[in-house]
Order: C-alpha cells, then structure tokens, then sequence
C-alpha cells in the first residue's frame, strides 16, 4: 500500500517535472513531424545527430544530476549556504567546459557526422542542423545547471514553466522557419535547429531570473549578499559524483550511438522509422525522467535528514506511480501505434515498421520507466559507481553485443535492433531494482 502522506508529496514535486519532460519529448516528436514534411531523408539527417548531440552534452547532465543530488541533501542538512555554493561552483565549471566543448564539436561536425553513419543524402543537412544546435548550446547548459539546483531544492515548477514556453517557442519557430510562414524564407532542416536555439535562449533568460525570486533556495542576491563563490570542496564533490555519472552517460551513448549506426546501415527508409520509434519511446523515458526528478528530490531532502526510511518510502511510491503510467502508455502504443507511425509516413511499408518497433516499445517502456526511477534514487545516495556498472553492462556491452549479432548474424534487421533495445531496458531494470531492494544504498554519504 502506498502511504496518502507521500504520495500527496510526490505528486507535488512529481507533477510539474514530469509534465516538463512529457512536453520536452513531445517538442521533439512534433520537431520530427514538421521535419518530415520535408521528406524521410531530413528525418534521417536530424536523427543523425542525436547521439552525437547527447555525447557532447553528457558532461552537462551528469553535472546536472550531481547538482540535484548535492542540493536535495544541503536542503536536507538545512545548510543554505552550501547548496548555493554547489550552483555557483556548477555554474563556472560548466561555462567553461561548454566553451571547449562547442568549439570541438563544431570544428569536427563533418568527421563526427560521418561517424555517426550519415550517407550523401544526408550529410549536408546533418552538418547544417547540428552546426547550429552545438554552435548555441551554451542557452541549454545555462538552463540545465540553474533547473537542476532547483529541482533538488524541490521547485520543480521552475523548470517546468521555462521548458514549457521553450517548447512554445520552438514549435511555433518551427512552423514559420521550416516552411516559410508569414513572409519568412523556407529554411527547411536549417530551419528547425534555429527554433530550437530560440527556444532554448527564452529558457536561459526564464531560468536566470528564477533566481531572483525570494522564494528560490537557491537564489543569486543571496549569492551576493553572503559573497558566495566557487568552493574546492563542492568542486571536488561536483567531479567525485559528475565523473562516475558522466562515465555512464558516455558509456550509454556509445551503446546508443552502435545502435543508430547499425540501423542507418539499413537504408534510409528504416532508419526514419527507427528514429520515429526513438521519438516515441523518447515520451516513456519523459514520465520517468519526471518522476526520476522527484526521486532524487525526495530522497536526496531524506536522505540528508538522516530519515532512511522515508528515502525508501519515497522511491518505492514513485515506482508504483511510475508503473501505473508505464501500462497506460503500452495499452495506448497497443492500439493506436499504426495511427501514430501514420501520421509520419505515407510509405506503407515503412508504417509497417513502425508497427513493428511499436509492438516493442510496449513491453520496453515497462521496464525502461521502473529502471529510470530505482536508478534516480541510487544517484541521490551517490551510488554512482554501481550505476555505472549497471550501465556499461546493459547497454554497451548487452546491447552493442547483442544487437550486432542480431542484426548481421541473423539478419533480423530492424527487429534485431529492438530486441537489442529491449534487453537493455531488461538487464537494467534487474540491475536498478536488485539494488534498490537491498537498501545498502541509504548508508552512502556525499
């Protein structure tokens, strides 16, 4: 049974970070329909970049989420002090790991693109967008860092309003830009990274003045009131969590990134329906990112108020909720996935296969939203080390593996890649649940 108590508590903090998330993903899914007006090579060419985009800002979200964590047990310890400290010393880490790596990833794009699989048909349009999207990226690293501390203070709304009118943004950018409304040229793919990058400038602009708000834990004329600057000691803590954490994020992009690669080697058309099934799964891993937020916010605040019992308690009622969601998205994916997969696609043929990485995705998102959840908790405690374990095995070994062998020993191509997929989300969600049930995870100290 789960407690009324926590559960008001989780669907407080838990509402407006999963509504973020669900219209962050939904940006992208509606991104990727307004691309595909253009036909399925832009799809391809802006799927292309994804995995190279997430590699260069996984040091950023592993950031992030040692930010949280960090945040949520100061809040915890009731030492303000400290927890505006860690987003003053996140702060100038970040700007100046972006600067270096906005000049590498922009200055290579043309290898890296080709790396990552893109063919004559598509490579030019693949430089054009992700030029322009890692070229900007320093207004989502602005966002990225100040939400996180807000969300381990426990403001998720802060986030949630700012990722919402960015997604606003974007998507109305994305219909004038694309096309060419109301006198605008029609820019196409070019089109589409420059409404992202609008979006991203108002979130940057709504987030820094989230920290004016006198309610804000974390709040910059208390910065300068108390003359607070960057601390060695929650630099050292930022990189002891940020490293392992930004270890497995690398090591789940490498495996991400195998997976892309082997599906672009099937041809144009299955490598569109494999990124609109991406997208798709992409609202899945929204709810749990959501209701991980909460977690590492509840935990995390528990966790540092020596209440144990309670951190267990807040992470089991998350998961229940988490897995009343994750059986409403398959019964929806069970019987409207050819509608949906329709609405991208004219091709017959390619519908079917969405149809086909749909019928999948209803059994991955069950695991995929419960791994996501027990996992947030472990991060929270800073156990980051057996999260990154977990997850070289699963995806860059399990997944890299199995998938391989899938697809070009038994030559199972697209459903190869997601049996590939599935037995990721599976060994995950062994791995994250085993260890949460253990409980050893309370006793970690950060």
């Amino acid at each position: 049974m789960i407690d009324n108590e926590f559960l008001k508590r989780v669907f407080k903090v838990a509402w407006p970070s999963v509504l973020e998330s669900v219209f962050i993903a939904l940006a992208g899914i509606i991104d990727t329909y307004m691309v595909s007006s253009l036909g399925t090579y832009a799809i391809s060419a802006v799927g292309l970049t994804t995995q190279p985009k997430f590699i260069g800002l996984a040091i950023f979200f592993s950031i992030s989420i040692a930010v949280s964590a960090l945040v949520a047990r100061r809040k915890g310890e009731e030492d303000r002090r400290s927890a505006n400290e860690v987003l003053v010393t996140a702060f100038i880490l970040a700007m100046l790991l972006c600067l270096i790596i906005t000049t590498v990833m922009v200055t290579l794009s043309d290898p890296i693109l080709k790396l990552a699989g893109s063919k004559t048909d598509t490579h030019k349009y693949a430089i054009e967008y992700f030029d322009i999207i890692m070229g900007f990226s320093v207004f989502n690293i602005i966002s990225i860092v100040i939400n996180a501390a807000q969300r381990g203070s426990g403001n998720t709304k802060i986030a949630f309003t700012t990722n919402l009118v960015s997604s606003v943004v974007n998507i109305s950018f994305n219909y004038i830009l694309i096309n060419g409304k109301f006198g605008f040229p029609a820019m196409g793919v070019r089109g589409a990274a420059i409404a992202t990058i609008l979006g991203t400038f108002v979130a940057s602009i709504m987030s820094i003045r989230s920290l004016f708000k006198k309610d804000s834990y974390v709040n910059l004329p208390f910065i300068i009131k108390y003359k607070i600057k960057p601390a060695f000691e929650a630099l050292i803590k930022i990189i002891k969590l940020g490293l392992n954490m930004f270890a497995e994020n690398l090591a789940m992009r490498v495996g991400f990134l195998s997976t892309a690669l082997m599906a672009a080697s099937l041809g144009t058309d299955q490598f569109a329906a494999h990124n609109v099934g991406m997208n798709v799964l992409s609202i899945g891993f929204a709810f749990a990112d959501g209701m991980q937020v909460a977690a590492v916010a509840l935990s995390g605040e528990a966790l540092g108020a020596k209440k144990y019992d309670d951190a267990v308690t807040y992470g089991k009622t998350c998961q229940k909720v988490g897995f009343v969601i994750s059986l409403v998205l398959s019964a929806v994916l069970l019987f409207f996935g050819k509608y949906i997969f329709g609405a991208f696609f004219q091709d017959e043929a390619v519908i079917n296969y969405g149809v086909m990485i749909g019928r999948f995705i209803t059994v991955i998102v069950i695991c995929q939203i419960s791994q996501i959840i027990y996992g947030g908790c472990l991060r929270a405690a800073g156990d980051v080390k057996y999260t990154l374990i977990a997850s070289i095995i699963s995806v860059s070994i399990i997944r890299s593996v199995s998938t391989y062998i899938l697809v070009n020993v038994f030559h199972l191509g697209l459903m190869g890649i997601w049996m590939g997929v599935l037995s990721d989300q599976f060994s995950r969600y062994i791995f994250m649940s085993t260890r949460f049930k253990q409980g050893k995870w309370v006793e970690k100290k950060i």
